[in-house]
């Protein structure tokens, strides 16, 4: 009978060892999670900063891209202009526009700046027809601007002044005969389709006139070829 209580008694004493061993390893497993979770956001941390100090395939910025100054071209330097369309103290009007393109390549220090072919622009400051007004025909011309790279460049250059006097007191051009006449034309026109016009005037000049200057008006064909001279710098843009 003793021995079954003593028996009893252990069975109940181990009961009670193994509950309080089963809950003591409930209570420590969350902890034993909480430091695994903790680390390894520690971990992650410290990571981070290393990942953004050393990029992988960082992509290269653009090269900037090199500005190229302005070159000047020099004050005094000719600017020749073929004529699209012909002038004249008769057949223009002062305030009148014109166009043209630029006869020879403009080079400064052996590189061309300004390009044969470069449109330019121009307007016809004065024009009085012979008889109509005191002293004869008289056309002046300005130059205006150039058009390069799609910008229209600001010309500041000298007027280009022609004049003739009336009858009794013709100028050395109109009085020479159409040899003269003729030739002078045929120059300004830079030959080719100029170079015959100027032969026809001249033998229209010689008969009087009327077959190309009307009544010694001043005229300039389409292709003459006129140089004007700058009388500022001019910036040109690359």
């Amino acid at each position: 009978m003793r021995s079954r209580f003593v028996l009893f008694t252990l069975a109940v004493y181990l009961s009670f060892v193994v509950l309080g061993c089963s809950k003591k390893s409930a209570n420590d497993a969350p902890a034993d999670n909480s430091s695994a979770a903790n680390s390894a956001a520690s971990g992650t941390q410290n990571a981070a900063p290393d990942a953004a100090n050393q990029p992988a395939n960082a992509p290269s910025e653009p090269a900037k891209e090199v500005k190229r100054e302005p070159i000047r071209v020099p004050s005094g330097t000719a600017v020749t202009v073929s004529l699209g369309s012909a002038l004249g103290s008769k057949l223009s009007h002062g305030g009148d526009t014109f166009t043209g393109t630029v006869a020879k390549d403009i080079r400064v220090h052996e590189e061309v700046v300004i390009p044969q072919g470069a449109t330019v622009n121009g307007t016809v400051t004065d024009a009085k027809a012979l008889g109509k007004f005191a002293g004869g025909a008289v056309l002046q011309v300005r130059l205006d601007s150039i058009t390069l790279n799609g910008r229209d460049l600001p010309v500041h250059a000298a007027l280009r002044t022609f004049s003739a006097k009336g009858k009794g007191k013709r100028t050395a051009v109109l009085a020479g005969g159409g040899a003269a006449l003729g030739g002078i034309i045929g120059a300004l026109a830079g030959g080719g389709k100029g170079a015959a016009i100027g032969a026809a005037a001249g033998g229209g000049a010689g008969a009087g006139g009327a077959a190309f200057t009307g009544n010694k008006d001043i005229v300039l064909p389409a292709e003459s070829a006129l140089t004007f001279e700058l009388s500022e710098p001019l910036e040109v843009r690359r």
